[in-house]
């Protein structure tokens, strides 16, 4: 990463400093917990210092779970944390260090203020040496297999390799995400045009934290209704939508419904990519609703209603310390 580490000379505010607000995080889950088979029970990633007391912000899927959380300052000391919240809809974590931490939190940005072409840093924990100077190369609609959607996820490359829960630092010197995924993606030209797609991480948005950050910190969990859970994972291929997998003990698994199987429809209405699919299923009401779905299954169509829950009821709750 030597070649494309940021330089300080580079930006307009103390970049080491903002760089001394971004963790390392490890996380340790249970075997028996819901998500051990598919996240794994050792999770490592990264987390941003949001606020002076000790509340970092990181991507959920890395403390989904967990019963003992690890932040790492910089590689010169290691506190205990504990896991505050975590909101499905934009896949935002937070963790409470549980240790004065003696670094300086990083403001909070405006994301949709943010530009395709504007040049950012996305930093991991442990300073310049596991941070990319990067830029903005578009902000669009993101579905994600596991029913995920977000309205207009920011995308950079080049990419950070170890690329979860890092920070979007932006200009001047404030928090604009947190780093999710690596995928490929075309990056849109001044003229409007597009590139061959090339190697880049997916960052949520911070701007989607900010409503719901004080239901995290105090409830745990957004106040608003739960989304109903299907636990089925979908891919688009070609104009059709084809189920992959399902999710052990999920509503999906309980119907039948199977890997292979192409869905057409969502309560009457035809779905043709990740997005409609996961919005139509959304709109129906909130988690406990029945959703009737179209399938196809090797040639023959049929219809089957799945009873949709909470995904929350099966995951194990943060454990305090």
């Amino acid at each position: 990463m030597a070649n494309v580490q940021p330089k300080p000379e580079d930006y307009d505010y103390e970049l080491d400093e903002a760089l001394g607000a971004v963790v390392g995080i490890r996380a340790l889950v249970p075997p028996d917990a819901f998500t051990a088979d598919i996240l794994g029970t050792e999770r490592v990633g990264h987390g941003a210092l949001i606020r002076n007391d000790g509340l970092i912000l990181t991507i959920g899927y890395l403390i989904t779970e967990a019963e003992t959380v690890w932040i790492n300052l910089g590689g010169q000391r290691t506190v205990p944390g504990h896991v505050l919240g975590y909101d499905q809809e934009s896949g935002f974590g937070l963790v409470q260090a549980l240790a004065h931490l003696d670094v300086p939190a990083l403001p909070l940005g405006t994301s949709k203020d943010a530009e395709v072409g504007m040049r950012v840093v996305l930093a991991g924990g442990g300073g310049r040496k596991h941070s990319v100077a990067t830029r903005i190369i578009a902000k669009q609609e993101f579905a994600g297999y596991w029913e995920y959607v977000l309205d207009e996820a920011i995308f950079t490359a080049p990419a950070h390799p170890f690329w979860g829960g890092t920070a979007l630092i932006g200009p001047a010197g404030d928090l604009l995400g947190i780093g999710s995924l690596q995928i490929q993606q075309s990056a849109s030209t001044a003229r409007g045009t597009t590139r061959k797609a090339e190697d880049a991480n997916m960052v949520v948005p911070i701007d989607l934290l900010k409503p719901v950050l004080d239901d995290l910190t105090t409830r745990g969990q957004p106040n608003r209704p739960p989304r109903p859970w299907l636990g089925l994972y979908a891919s688009e291929v070609g104009s059709n939508i084809a189920i992959v997998g399902v999710a052990s003990g999920g509503p999906a698994e309980a119907a039948d419904v199977r890997a292979g199987d192409m869905v057409l429809a969502v309560a009457g209405v035809a779905v043709a990519d990740l997005a409609g699919l996961f919005r139509r299923v959304w709109s129906l009401g909130e988690a406990g609703v029945d959703v009737p779905l179209t399938l196809d299954r090797e040639g023959s169509t049929f219809e089957v209603t799945i009873e949709s829950t909470d995904r929350r009821r099966l995951l194990k709750g943060p454990v305090l310390h």
